[in-house]
């Protein structure tokens, strides 16, 4: 028979206040969000929901009231939504970007792979040769 460690109702009320006030105050530690709901406030605090809605839910409560009454993201969970989102559209330049040049490079291999073939082909050729050689290419005279 395994016996349960008694709990500590005032360490898990100081808990919920110490979470309500970092969620309020926009410097959440466990939270990734940041956003006010009672889920966040739950991992902020590092309580069960049960134990929180049970024995805690005036302080649940209070949290709701503070957050509604607060009636904006903390500004912290704003410039971080923000900042994911001018992210998010970075990435998805990028990933156009790559995705273009993919696509231009596999087009230049092909290219490249035909000339190969063509040149090998004019090459093992026998008879008149079918390739004209270019004129040597000139340098521009500079003046001195």
């Amino acid at each position: 028979m395994t016996t349960r460690r008694p709990r500590d109702h005032e360490a898990e009320r100081a808990a919920l206040r110490a979470a309500t006030e970092r969620l309020l105050s926009g410097t959440p530690l466990r939270s990734d969000s940041g956003r006010l709901t009672v889920t966040e406030l739950l991992r902020e605090s590092g309580l069960r929901r049960d134990t929180a809605y049970d024995d805690h839910k005036d302080l649940v409560e209070e949290f709701q009231a503070r957050a509604r009454a607060q009636h904006h993201t903390p500004a912290l969970a704003q410039s971080l939504a923000e900042e994911n989102a001018a992210l998010k559209e970075k990435l998805a330049d990028a990933t156009s970007a790559l995705t273009k040049e993919r696509q231009t490079t596999a087009a230049l291999r092909k290219i490249i792979a035909e000339l190969d073939l063509e040149l090998h082909a004019a090459r093992e050729a026998r008879g008149p040769a079918r390739i004209a050689a270019l004129p040597p290419r000139r340098r521009p005279s500079h003046l001195g």
